[in-house]
């Protein structure tokens, strides 16, 4: 298991779920390809999960 994950945000959230806007707030992601780096844990992963069609996951 990494240590971190950078997540980066590759799909336009206008025609996305109001809740799975709100998850790609609360992972950090503002606009088209902004990246964050989260810790890996099973929050974060589960927050990924949901918006997984929206962003792009790598282990760091």
């Amino acid at each position: 298991m990494a240590d971190k994950l950078k997540v980066t945000l590759k799909k336009s959230t206008i025609g996305a779920l109001p809740k799975h806007r709100k998850t790609v707030e609360a992972l950090g992601l503002r606009k088209l390809n902004s990246v964050n780096e989260l810790p890996d844990n099973p929050a974060v992963r589960g927050m990924i999960k949901q918006v997984s069609y929206l962003v792009k996951v790598e282990e760091i």
